[in-house]
């Protein structure tokens, strides 16, 4: 059984470097970190590709893009887990829950943009992603803002 969460974060900065801070690969580390410090993916974000996201000791989700409409939508659909260095995308755990969606929509606003988050998860995440989900968007508004800054 899966649960869908929101989140939502208004940030004074053009949809298009929310994107591009999002997603980037130094940047994405940090907005990341309070999910793991040390966070990364590995692969590519276009519509197809199959990316990973990982901790520092290795081990995290496999995945692949669902959807990719730049600067607007990014669907990752998530398959199973990597866990010693080894992809399960087939145990009875990973069947429980997978495959499960993470998607984010970018909006423009007066102020500069929106960014929309709705996560499907397991139950026994709930909590750990309703502490953590706000914080590592608070990160994402600090950097894109300060980027923002340096460009005006």
């Amino acid at each position: 059984m899966k649960k869908t969460l929101s989140f939502k974060v208004s940030i004074a900065a053009p949809r298009q470097l929310v994107w591009d801070t999002m997603l980037g690969p130094e940047s994405y580390k940090t907005w990341t970190a309070p999910f793991a410090e040390g966070s990364c993916f590995e692969g590519s974000w276009d519509e197809g590709s199959k990316i990973l996201f990982l901790g520092p000791g290795g081990d995290g989700m496999t995945a692949e893009i669902a959807q990719n409409r730049p600067y607007e939508f990014v669907s990752i659909r998530h398959l199973g887990e990597i866990r010693n260095g080894v992809e399960d995308t087939s145990s009875e755990k990973v069947m429980a829950w997978a495959p499960a969606y993470e998607n984010y929509s970018f909006a423009e606003t007066p102020g500069g943009s929106a960014v929309t988050v709705s996560v499907e998860i397991a139950p026994e995440y709930e909590q750990y992603m309703l502490d953590t989900y706000p914080k590592a968007l608070g990160v994402l508004k600090e950097l894109c803002e300060q980027a923002a800054k340096v460009e005006r």
